[in-house]
């Protein structure tokens, strides 16, 4: 008996010793639009060093509201989407464990009492009949079944799970990284909504006034009953805005509690405004070919392919061998103390070699359609890629173009309150009609509505930037909850 163990557990090794023969293609980085030393068209005064990304983590707090650095730290603690990203990283953890178990040995152990009745009829010449027999049998057991992953069907299962993982976790930091951006947008959306409702009530309250005005003008007999209307109907205008606008911010509200797993409505009420527009001193954006290994939607998409890769190792090593090796040893006996005896031990060892002979050319259709796979996430990757320089060419033109239309704003703004002033003296004195006061009124609410959206655009655009860069956004806020 020794020497038959002694026999297999030899076998079993020089049989492990041909499980290196792994067959499949071997994952290397395809090439992308991102392949290139060249900087981003768009750059302006942003810095380039690719090896200065540090001043990207926390980037949020460069804007000095502590407010919003609150709120994005109550989001990662208590988003729902967030929490269901966190269970999936958790189960494909489990399915690159439950692959990795696969390589090793099975070993079960059993216990069983049979106990059967057999009838027997032993007739014939002097006597015979039929006769019942009643037996009673004990066994236990150890069983060990290994496979031998020969052509590493079972190493590229594991190898395929693990990318699976590392694209779950990137899918997650790309789900914080969003999470973020939204507190932070609908923060901003938030602050610019409620000055445009400040605005707009301004704007009624001057619009009453300036009917005020007319009224008496009208009473002295100045001016006629049209002009009164006029002012009226302006002042009317003025407040159907308000509504709308009120509607806009109950709705960000509602969006910005969601965010932070909270009953919308709930939330307590929010400063009106921000500060100034955030300190837009140059962001370190790198190299385009930095965002292969930043950006986490990039990342993922990479490691779905290198996934994809792997399972077509898996398909090819489908078309040879399988071996398998069965060990079992135990006692049986008539007795329960029987299975104790060395006199009652029982032993066998199989190897099994199975080889596809004719399937129908279903292997040969799975080598092919894993191809098909393989060329589909490349293809998606790439296109990942150049989705992601797109991103970051179209925030950093946003914000060159966004900050010289604010500028021609401002003098716009300045000009049309100039322009409202002087109509009103000039109306006062009789040498102005209302149609003039009236369209200065609006030309000054439009031009000061338009400043305070070009100001949320740009905060807007500096954390699309942001985004888009792909930054270590989490690593400090983990530190400080810990």
């Amino acid at each position: 008996m020794h020497r038959t163990l002694i026999t297999t557990i030899t076998y079993i090794l020089l049989l492990s010793l041909l499980a290196g023969c792994t067959v499949g293609p071997e994952y290397s980085r395809p090439p992308t639009p991102a392949d290139t030393p060249e900087d981003y068209f768009r750059l302006g005064k942003h810095s380039r060093d690719p090896n200065d990304l540090a001043n990207n983590e926390n980037w949020w707090r460069h804007f000095g509201d502590p407010l919003t650095a609150q709120l994005v730290t109550q989001a990662l603690t208590n988003n729902y989407d967030l929490k269901a990203a966190a269970a999936r990283v958790i189960q494909a953890s489990e399915r690159l464990a439950e692959s990795k178990g696969r390589q090793l040995p099975d070993v079960t152990y059993n216990f069983s009492r049979d106990r059967n009745q057999r009838s027997f009829n032993f007739g014939g010449i002097g006597g015979g009949g039929r006769f019942k027999n009643l037996s009673t049998t004990y066994t236990q057991d150890l069983s060990v079944v290994y496979i031998l992953d020969l052509f590493g069907k079972l190493k590229h299962s594991e190898q395929a799970a693990w990318a699976d993982m590392l694209a779950t976790q990137a899918n997650e930091q790309t789900l914080i990284n969003s999470i973020i951006a939204l507190v932070i947008n609908t923060r901003v959306d938030i602050a610019t909504i409620q000055r445009r409702l400040d605005i707009a009530r301004a704007n009624t309250e001057s619009r009453r006034k300036t009917l005020e005005i007319v009224e008496r003008r009208y009473k002295q007999g100045i001016v006629g009953p049209v002009d009164v209307r006029l002012a009226r109907e302006n002042l009317a205008a003025a407040k159907t805005l308000e509504p709308g606008i009120e509607l806009s911010l109950i709705t960000a509200h509602n969006t910005l509690d969601v965010l932070l797993a909270l009953r919308p409505g709930t939330s307590p009420v929010l400063p009106q405004t921000l500060a100034d527009l955030p300190d837009l001193e140059s962001v370190p954006v790198g190299l385009p070919a930095s965002l292969l290994d930043r950006r986490p939607d990039v990342r993922a998409a990479e490691l779905a392919l290198r996934a994809a890769n792997e399972r077509v190792g898996v398909s090819i090593a489908q078309l040879y061998p399988d071996l398998t090796l069965t060990g079992n040893y135990g006692f049986t006996g008539d007795r329960f103390e029987d299975i104790f005896m060395r006199e009652a031990e029982i032993y066998s060892a199989i190897f099994r070699v199975a080889q596809p002979i004719f399937k129908g050319g279903q292997l040969r259709a799975q080598v092919r359609g894993a191809e098909a796979r393989y060329a589909e996430l490349a293809a998606d990757y790439s296109g990942t890629v150049l989705t992601a320089l797109k991103e970051v060419e179209d925030a950093l033109a946003s914000e060159q173009m966004l900050q010289t239309q604010l500028n021609y704003a401002q003098n716009q703004l300045i000009e049309a309150q100039a322009a409202e002033n002087l109509s009103r003296q000039r109306y006062q004195r009789g040498v102005e009609g209302i149609l003039t006061v009236l369209e200065t009124e609006r030309r000054r609410r439009i031009a000061e509505e338009l400043l305070a959206i070009l100001k949320g655009r740009i905060w807007t655009t500096r954390v699309n930037l942001f985004l888009a860069l792909g930054g270590d956004w989490t690593q400090q806020e983990q530190i400080e909850q810990g």
